[in-house]
């Protein structure tokens, strides 16, 4: 069996990044994706650095320095995180992935609640602010599609009221996807997305913001166009009379399942091979050496390569596993940074900065995991299960991604 350059694990924003990178290079590279990726849960924004400590950061380059040392921004270096945030950007775009910000000043995406947060990157379309607490319209019409269920209508335009901006909603009638439905799922956003598609739904839904908003400074509406590119946004931008900006919807969201399809596409246009629904169930290794791996569906098959790279994710995608007595590191068994004592896991407060969210693999400078505190030569560690980071608290999450996977990338095509 030929040894493939680079075995990603994990199919997720990182090891995708990771995989177009080294796919460009016309190097053999495979992604084993035990599930579908967490993008999925996206809103059409990408966050580089939010807060640290409680503050609120406005320039997130220049803030680099200021964060602890076993941060992945602080082992990357903030000149080289400048760089690749950069290439992060040319990379979205060569995927057919278009978006708007900068690395060296945060704007304001909306939730979708309809509240502001930091962000470095929003798709094109998205409704944005440069600041906190002003929306750029005195005033906008929110649509409202009855029956929708994906986002709390009332309480986001009163909370977009809050930022100095009168918001008026307006229900529209659609043929097609008018109320009543036979099932509550229907009026969800990726649902409605595949029922407008760029047909006459599309044209319909158009003429009826026409028709309801007259006058307006803005359109609001929630992002349900555009399943797979952004054809379809383009297009309702172009046909709607007024401004429109789209909204973010609760997940799972359209924005964020686009870009999760174009960045898998793109990747296998590129040559790079995508084993699906598939995961790794053994890893053989000597005490500083990946020599194997092998899956679930071909137990007995070995899959070599010259470089692996782990990125499966955090708890939520299992790349760690919570025991009755620790936080681990499943397949290979690295070294987590995790406190020893269950009970110093989490902190009383549903919505405060848990420790357990910062747990993740320990890694050296160079991104190269540790197991029993020595580094494993040929194998890197990306995403969010490194640790020394909260993407909750920080607002550091698809930077991480990004930012951790072209670093890597960089390393294994010297």
């Amino acid at each position: 069996m030929t040894t493939l350059h680079t075995l990603i694990i994990g199919g997720g924003l990182s090891g995708l990044t990771l995989g177009i990178a080294i796919a460009k290079t016309g190097r053999r590279v495979s992604i084993i994706s035990a599930a579908p990726s967490t993008l999925q849960l996206n809103g059409g924004s990408m966050e580089l650095l939010g807060s640290i400590d409680g503050q609120t950061v406005t320039h997130p380059i220049e803030a680099i320095p200021s964060l602890p040392e076993e941060h992945p921004y602080r082992k990357i270096g903030a000149g080289a995180c400048a760089t690749l945030a950069q290439e992060a950007v040319s990379l979205l775009s060569d995927t057919g992935i278009y978006m708007d910000g900068n690395a060296e000043i945060n704007h304001w995406r909306i939730t979708p609640l309809g509240v502001t947060k930091p962000a470095w990157l929003s798709l094109r379309g998205m409704a944005t602010a440069t600041q906190p607490d002003r929306l750029p319209w005195s005033s906008a019409t929110l649509v409202n599609l009855p029956g929708f269920m994906d986002n709390p209508i009332h309480l986001m335009a009163h909370n977009l009221s809050m930022l100095g901006c009168k918001v008026t909603v307006r229900d529209i009638e659609v043929e097609g996807l008018s109320r009543p439905r036979r099932l509550a799922s229907e009026m969800r956003a990726a649902n409605l997305a595949r029922t407008i598609g760029i047909g006459s739904k599309l044209r319909r839904l158009a003429e009826a913001i026409n028709q309801t908003c007259t006058n307006d400074e803005a359109v609001l509406l929630p992002a349900i166009v555009g399943m797979e590119d952004d054809y379809p946004v383009n297009l309702l931008r172009r046909w709607v009379n007024a401004p429109l900006h789209f909204l973010a919807t609760m997940p799972p969201s359209v924005p964020g399942t686009r870009m999760a399809g174009q960045l898998r596409h793109y990747f296998k246009m590129l040559g790079g091979k995508l084993l699906s629904a598939e995961t790794v169930c053994r890893a053989e290794m000597t005490t500083d050496h990946v020599t194997a791996l092998f899956t679930t569906k071909s137990p007995t098959i070995p899959i070599t390569a010259e470089h692996y790279v782990l990125a499966s994710g955090s708890l939520m995608s299992q790349g760690l596993l919570a025991t009755r007595d620790a936080i681990v590191e499943p397949l290979f068994g690295l070294d987590v940074d995790a406190p020893v004592n269950r009970d110093n896991w989490s902190h009383y407060g549903l919505m405060g900065d848990q420790p357990f969210m910062r747990c993740g693999v320990i890694t050296d400078a160079t991104l190269h995991p540790l197991k029993n505190g020595i580094p494993i030569d040929n194998l890197h560690v990306i995403g969010s299960i490194l640790s020394g980071h909260n993407p909750l608290t920080m607002g550091d999450s698809q930077g991480v991604d990004l930012l951790t996977a072209l670093s890597v990338a960089h390393q294994t095509l010297i």
